[in-house]
């Protein structure tokens, strides 16, 4: 997988750095309170895990399925919930957790959605932020890192579901995941 890489652009150092400092100052601003981590599936799920053992406050998660990429490494635009909470959120605070802000469609949907369901307060944490790329006028309230517009993957992050399990974020070689037509 390594030669699928173009660049490391965050070591699994500078991850581990930045996710501690998230969780401190998420367990700061909601000291005495109890929010919900909701993990957008499945990029966010290692970067939820890793964030949520920084958070030394009683909190709770749950999990959503939500994208607009599906396999294809551009944004169709159309937002698909293939699962939803097992939680009532009516009157909580959520925070929901990304792996990246890109487009903003899907955090577009999902902060709407929450907002008719109830929610009292509803705040963004994202891993990464591609305000380059951004179709809806979103902003994430805790970003673990400025990226360029470049395809990443590794860190739960991947293209057609591969390099999850990369231990650090790399940049895609563009002839990984550029369409060819076959001749």
């Amino acid at each position: 997988m390594r030669a699928d890489i173009q660049e490391i652009l965050l070591d699994e150092e500078a991850l581990e750095k930045r996710v501690s400092e998230l969780g401190a100052k998420i367990s700061e601003e909601y000291d005495g309170m109890n929010p919900i981590l909701i993990g957008i599936l499945k990029g966010s799920g290692i970067f939820l895990s890793d964030l949520m053992r920084k958070i030394t406050i009683p909190m709770e998660i749950d999990f959503l399925k939500a994208s607009s990429y599906g396999s294809s490494a551009q944004s169709s635009g159309v937002v698909q919930l293939e699962n939803d909470l097992s939680v009532d959120v009516r009157g909580r605070t959520i925070i929901l957790v990304e792996d990246i802000v890109d487009t903003g469609n899907t955090l577009k949907y999902l902060l709407e959605r929450f907002a008719s369901l109830g929610a009292v307060e509803v705040k963004v944490c994202s891993l990464l932020n591609k305000a380059g790329r951004r179709e809806q006028n979103v902003v994430a309230d805790y970003i673990g890192f400025e990226i360029p517009d470049a395809f990443v993957v590794g860190y739960g992050l991947d293209f057609a579901q591969k390099y999850r399990n990369l231990p650090y974020i790399g940049i895609l070689k563009k002839e990984i995941y550029q369409y060819r037509p076959k001749k």
